[in-house]
């Protein structure tokens, strides 16, 4: 409620709604747009089809007029699952390149890589993918989920309907996992949970052999209490994860696990029949049956000529990042990073899940939070979602470190690192 206060306060300073004219004839030049996502490395899996969704916006904005009267040139290079050569591909597109703005990143540890690049050289990055929170870059806009927009609320509804007593807290080794864990253990232990009943686990990237591991798993599952599994278990190790799962005969039933990096594309490559009943929370399924949805589905399939494929979470983040961009943009009249940053804050555009997602002073959305159940053809059912949209928190209210912090890049705070008690700013990002 405090950051939402000042938030509000702030947008409603400097807030006003614009519509532009498009353009049909081009202009001389292009606007170049950075599009910085794995096509290769253990990350391949699930961002190559963030690249797509990508390619498939910029078209269709280049259909209905462009963005200023010019073509939106798409600039796509592959970092390869490595982290550095993030950082070193950021900077190829914001100064070999000129991109006006960059959509990528998916692992926090690559967010991390490029940040120094983006603030130095003042670009602006839009990154689409849940995250730990504990961070907020004047150069970022964060439009996947902070953890008030989807582990809390995950852990709520496994404790309050599903019962659960014992928690597992199993991750990929990197700053998301740690982070978030770290955000989790502090969470269950306000809530009276025993450290006894908290069991915390990490693995390497890529993963594969979870055989001891699951069986620890399910030994600590067995001392009668209610357990789950809260998985942030990133790229492709999650295939070997549930495989095993299967194999020793954990379902549903017993030890329910909750993942959030595993959505309808990871699913896809794998027999998802062992896993019906496990649980996945992210802001947006495939299945959700809405008009818009179903449009952008139509989009999608006739843009990548394969019925089949599926729709996700962190693409529908980026069709709102993108929305969000083309709006400030013609609101703003340029594509000047500075103008941008000031012409975003307080715009509006529909999701796909139903309702509407606002960028707010923090430079994180408002999101619908929703608990999908895996079912056999690879979707999730619906079994649980909030009454409306969450303001993205940048700083968690359970950590002691930050629970004073609030941001704002808006006027009188302009500061990513606010602390209400001491009423300084500490550092643009942490």
């Amino acid at each position: 409620m405090r950051r939402f206060k000042i938030n509000q306060l702030v947008l409603a300073l400097g807030v006003c709604a614009s519509t532009a004219m498009t353009q049909t004839t081009w202009a001389a030049d292009t606007i170049k747009v950075g599009v910085l996502h794995s096509l290769s490395g253990t990350m391949a899996i699930s961002e190559t089809t963030l690249k797509d969704t990508m390619l498939m916006l910029i078209e269709e904005q280049n259909k209905n007029g462009g963005l200023l009267g010019k073509k939106l040139e798409p600039v796509v290079v592959d970092p390869a699952s490595n982290w550095p050569l993030f950082a070193e591909k950021a900077r190829e597109l914001i100064q070999k390149e000129k991109v006006a703005a960059t959509f990528g990143c998916w692992t926090s540890v690559s967010r991390k890589s490029v940040l120094p690049v983006f603030e130095e050289l003042d670009s602006l990055l839009f990154y689409p993918v849940q995250y730990e929170g504990e961070e907020s870059s004047k150069n970022v806009f964060y439009t996947g989920a902070a953890p008030n927009q989807q582990a809390i609320p995950a852990v709520d509804y496994l404790m309050n309907e599903v019962g659960v007593k014992r928690w597992v807290l199993a991750g990929t080794d990197y700053v998301y996992p740690r982070t978030t864990n770290k955000i989790l253990e502090a969470y269950l232990k306000a809530k009276g949970v025993a450290e006894k009943d908290i069991m915390i686990n990490y693995t390497p990237f890529g993963h594969s052999d979870w055989q001891s591991i699951v069986s620890n798993i399910k030994r600590f599952g067995s001392s009668g209490m209610k357990t789950a599994v809260v998985s942030t278990i990133n790229g492709d190790a999650n295939v070997p994860f549930y495989k095993e799962l299967g194999n020793q005969g954990i379902s549903a039933d017993n030890i329910p696990v909750v993942a959030f990096s595993v959505g309808e594309e990871e699913l896809s490559g794998i027999d998802t029949k062992p896993l019906v009943g496990h649980l996945a929370a992210w802001n947006y399924f495939m299945s959700v049956d809405n008009r818009q949805n179903k449009k952008f589905i139509k989009k999608w399939h006739a843009f990548i000529k394969d019925k089949k494929r599926v729709t996700n979470d962190p693409m529908e983040a980026h069709y709102l990042g993108f929305q969000m961009w083309v709006k400030a943009v013609e609101k703003a009249g340029t594509t000047d990073p500075q103008a941008v940053r000031d012409a975003i804050v307080g715009i509006t555009v529909p999701n796909l899940s139903g309702g509407y997602a606002t960028m707010y002073p923090n430079h994180h959305i408002s999101k619908p939070v929703l608990i999908g159940e895996i079912q056999s053809d690879g979707q999730f059912e619906v079994v649980w979602q909030t009454a409306g949209t969450v303001m993205g928190d940048a700083w968690s209210d359970f950590l002691p470190t930050s629970k004073s912090i609030v941001s704002s890049w808006m006027n009188p705070i302009q500061c990513g690192n606010f602390n209400t008690e001491t009423a300084k700013c500490s550092g643009q990002n942490f």
